[in-house]
């Protein structure tokens, strides 16, 4: 807990995420990555030397999840917790019967997650991307838009006027994964229809395949997006290459 904590600690003040008097939602899926990333968000709050509030949100897409155990480690973590419940998914499968849901998903559950923060007062909405995601967009930017490209540690959107920040960038997933374990998290199955079928998995694959002959590909690739920089990964402190814990 404590290595971790740590982890997000650089990490946040490597990119100047947190600010005294911040209002942070934490979006909540209710996958590893998302809890993972409000615990150790909670244990920050305690010592971290500016205050900030923190809440989590879930927005239910309407796929028949069960959040009664994420509702009990927030009263555990003394941390509010809302569910904002939509009709997403029936719209996206049954509905409009997308070939391709991902993208329209993706961008109905920004928009429903970025109204609720903005209805709450909350400045910043913190996401749970780690290590490896950022590897695998930026492979995923190459291979399928043929540019180098990949989401900011902090971004700033202009028209909602949130800023997004992701503090578990500088943690490895299978980190994150034994975290989940052992701390035994309420990780909730995705009932999403095309869940392991995506693009994504596809890269995440390949990635794996590759370390197997490269074994500091994912490394290296992750150093090179600071050091170019891509725009907005420069970080501001002493950045030290994470190790993968097990």
């Amino acid at each position: 807990m404590q290595k971790l904590m740590g982890l997000v600690r650089r990490c946040v003040d490597d990119y100047n995420m947190i600010e005294e008097g911040d209002k942070i939602a934490v979006g909540v899926s209710g996958g590893k990555d998302s809890l993972v990333l409000l615990v150790l968000l909670a244990g920050l709050r305690e010592y971290f030397n500016k205050s900030f509030e923190l809440q989590a949100i879930t927005i239910d897409m309407g796929l028949g999840m069960d959040y009664s155990g994420v509702e009990a480690l927030c009263r555990e973590i003394n941390v509010p917790y809302t569910i904002v419940k939509t009709e997403i998914a029936p719209i996206i499968f049954d509905h409009r019967q997308e070939k391709n849901p991902c993208s329209l998903c993706a961008k109905m559950r920004r928009g429903a997650l970025n109204q609720a923060i903005k209805e709450r007062g909350f400045n910043k909405l913190a996401l749970g991307h780690h290590y490896d995601d950022a590897v695998e967009t930026f492979v995923m930017s190459l291979l399928f838009e043929g540019r180098i490209s990949c989401f900011q540690p902090v971004t700033n959107l202009d028209r909602s006027g949130i800023i997004q920040i992701r503090p578990m960038l500088y943690i490895h997933e299978k980190t994150v994964d034994n975290f989940a374990q052992r701390r035994g998290l309420p990780v909730i199955e995705n009932r999403c229809p095309v869940d392991k079928a995506t693009k994504r998995e596809e890269v995440k694959q390949l990635i794996y395949q590759l370390s197997q002959t490269y074994p500091d590909l994912k490394e290296r690739i992750f150093g090179a997006m600071q050091r170019y920089p891509l725009p907005e990964w420069e970080p501001h402190g002493r950045y030290k290459r994470p190790k993968e814990q097990e």
